[in-house]
């Protein structure tokens, strides 16, 4: 089977075909060479990608149960397998055939089984070239305190993280060790030493791995996602304890960001963990990608929160709601909104102004030119 591409999205099949000439790699290969972001192989629909932000239906037919389940064996190992059928879903990240990274998905519906491929790109980009605020480097080289880098599934998180990893490595001789679900991007050793952990591979969960992780004698902890209490708690204290820690939330603003890690905690502690956040947090990144004004690619938008001591105190006396004024007003410390990276982001030609205003915080104020 030869795969085609055609006008950047379509995929074209020399030849007859039926189900069994689908093979996975032969997939794997396009969504690379187009592009893509995603593939997505689900039993009783056609397979697609996700370009550009896009969903795109592929030239093929649908997807039956044999060919799934040819897909699965495929690309799952045996402990893989047993795991899957165990938990009905599964996430990890693999290499196959010199095809590239990918992060997996395995998960089962009512029509059968499904998959999500996302691509990995095999080199990390620097900040320069993901097109994200110079103050990103800066704020990779603190030596403590709590980094954030929220937004929603498939905003270049994890893209972002990596740059700031890749930039200490190459600038300071630190012990460096990731927590993450899976292991996306691969880094060397180059001044810093590097350790990677996977779940379900080398530690059982996020707050173990924290646990041990501060037995390890680390510099810089990066944490996948803070995902329950525990593993908040403990990235707090391991900020607050004179580490450097990165990790992740899926929220949409700095603001939801501090909310959402305060109200994580009962009631009685919410006093104690605002004090512990207004003394550790150094800087939250609310990130959003649009697509360029080319449509040939998505560059990312961001807000950026730096904790002065005017922020800190906000935290401290419970009056968050007064931040993204603060944020406003404070570009010369590194700051700025959404909406006003958005603004620069037109001006300077790179995205289409309806395209920003569809993602705008304040529409409204965005259309009248004020942010």
């Amino acid at each position: 089977m030869v795969l085609i591409m055609k006008d950047g999205i379509e995929m074209m099949i020399e030849g007859s075909l039926v189900m069994s000439d689908l093979k996975i790699n032969d997939l794997l290969g396009y969504a690379l060479e187009s592009g893509s972001s995603d593939l997505h192989l689900s039993v009783g629909s056609f397979p697609m990608v996700r370009i550009n932000g896009e969903m795109k239906k592929l030239q093929l037919p649908i997807m039956d149960h044999s060919t799934m389940d040819s897909i699965r064996d495929e690309v799952l190992n045996d402990n893989q397998k047993k795991l899957f059928k165990e938990k009905l879903e599964l996430d990890f990240s693999t290499s196959l055939e010199n095809k590239g990274r990918f992060r997996v998905n395995f998960f089962n519906q009512i029509n059968g089984l499904s998959a999500v491929f996302r691509t990995i790109p095999s080199v990390i980009k620097n900040s320069e070239e993901l097109g994200i605020a110079p103050i990103m480097n800066k704020l990779a080289l603190k030596d403590r305190g709590l980094i954030l880098l929220t937004g929603p599934t498939g905003s270049g998180k994890s893209t972002t993280l990596a740059a700031m990893i890749d930039y200490i490595n190459e600038n300071k001789s630190k012990h460096i060790i990731t927590v993450e679900d899976p292991v996306e991007y691969f880094h060397s050793s180059k001044k810093s030493l590097i350790n990677q952990r996977e779940l379900g591979q080398s530690t059982h969960s996020f707050s173990n791995a924290l646990k041990s992780a501060l037995r390890e004698d680390p510099d810089v902890i990066l944490v996948g996602e803070m995902r329950d209490l525990e593993t908040v708690q403990l990235a707090l204290t391991a900020a607050e304890t004179g580490h450097l820690v990165l990790s992740t939330l899926h929220t949409s603003s700095a603001v939801k960001t501090i909310d959402r890690i305060i109200d994580v905690f009962p009631a009685g502690q919410k006093d104690q963990i605002r004090s512990m956040l207004s003394e550790s947090l150094e800087a939250v990144i609310a990130q959003k990608l649009l697509i360029t004004k080319d449509g040939k690619g998505r560059v990312p938008a961001c807000e950026i929160l730096v904790a002065n001591s005017a922020v800190k105190n906000l935290i401290r006396e419970d009056k968050i709601y007064q931040i993204p004024s603060l944020v406003q007003q404070s570009s010369h410390e590194g700051m700025q909104t959404l909406d006003q990276d958005l603004q620069r982001l037109v001006s300077q030609g790179v995205v289409l102004r309806d395209a920003a205003l569809e993602i705008a915080d304040d529409p409204e104020k965005f259309e009248k030119g004020i942010y």
